[in-house]
């Protein structure tokens, strides 16, 4: 036998039968090596878990038709105060600006509720800051304390606070006027701020947040380190409720900033209303001149897109970080 020759009947190392290795001697990457592996078709991308996959035309082609539907109404709006009162009600609809943008926009920004659009816009925007700072403020305490903290009745006032949101809104108009009335808060932004300074949807909001995001144990490992109820809620719990806080301020300035039948009701006859107020005295008169109404609509509205543009990211970026976990 020459040297290096293999015995007849002896196994070389990649003919070995696989019942005669021991099942110890089977490694993971003996087992991956032995994996047969799948070969995709020409054209379709490898890819990984975690790696983004690449939009096709289709997608794209689809997000194109619903951004320029949901853009419409705004551009809508720009075209009819760009006209004047004869081609806004013409058939068929202009769809190309006008030329009566700037002229309708002067008149409105001088004429609006009496004082100008400014004043108006300067009312919602206090109104709405001064809401959307109490309701995230209030809630995030009033939800935390219904989420972690144990108390005589947590249940019971937690069901009392769900039950609210099936009250209609306007079964409280009659009663809330009076009591601003008693106040002495009529014809007053008082009025519109104090009502809505704590809201039962933005504590059952805040509440099913915390309850899953808020670890007990890290309130257990604070309170251990010696902080107090205070510096718990702002070192602990308003960091990891920033998510909800970004979007419960978002939808509340959108929904006290387009608030319009309570304002109506209690500032009637004011001369310093919000934007709502000052657009509904717009259509008043024999005859409505809807471009100058829509002129006031596409004002009314710059402000929440400005606080979209500036804020939206942030909303974004923090629900991300919120939703990825480590």
């Amino acid at each position: 036998m020459t040297p290096g020759a293999v015995p007849p009947g002896a196994a070389t190392a990649g003919s070995v039968p696989a019942e005669a290795v021991p099942a110890e001697a089977v490694t993971a990457g003996s087992v991956r090596a032995a994996r047969p592996r799948t070969r995709l078709p020409r054209g379709v991308p490898h890819t990984r878990a975690g790696r983004q996959h690449h939009a096709g035309p289709l997608t794209y082609a689809v997000l194109v038709v619903v951004a320029l539907a949901s853009l419409f109404p705004l551009y809508w709006t720009l075209v009819a105060a760009s006209t004047d009162a004869h081609a806004v009600v013409s058939t068929p609809p202009p769809l190309v600006p006008g030329g009566n943008l700037f002229r309708n926009l002067s008149y409105v920004w001088h004429n609006a509720g009496g004082r100008g659009m400014g004043v108006a816009l300067l009312n919602s925007t206090l109104v709405a800051g001064s809401v959307t700072l109490g309701t995230v403020s209030f809630s995030l305490l009033a939800g935390f304390a219904f989420a972690k903290l144990r108390f005589p009745g947590r249940g019971a006032l937690t069901a009392l606070v769900v039950a609210t949101l099936a009250v209609p809104a306007q079964l409280s108009v009659v009663p809330l006027f009076i009591l601003m009335k008693h106040l002495g808060l009529g014809n007053h932004l008082g009025a519109l701020i104090l009502p809505a300074l704590v809201t039962a949807f933005g504590v059952f909001f805040m509440r099913q947040f915390l309850v899953q995001a808020l670890p007990t144990e890290l309130l257990e490992a604070a309170r251990m380190d010696g902080a107090n109820s205070l510096r718990v809620v702002w070192h602990v719990v308003v960091p990891i409720a920033r998510p909800a806080t970004a979007v419960l301020g978002m939808l509340t300035f959108v929904q006290s900033w387009n608030d319009f039948l309570w304002p109506i009701i209690v500032m009637n006859g004011s001369s310093n209303p919000t934007v709502q107020v000052a657009l509904a005295g717009l259509g008043t008169g024999w005859s409505t001149d809807w471009s100058i109404i829509m002129a006031g609509a596409l004002l009314g509205t710059l402000p929440l897109l400005l606080v979209f543009v500036l804020f939206g990211r942030h909303i974004v970026g923090g629900l991300t970080q919120g939703a990825v976990k480590g």
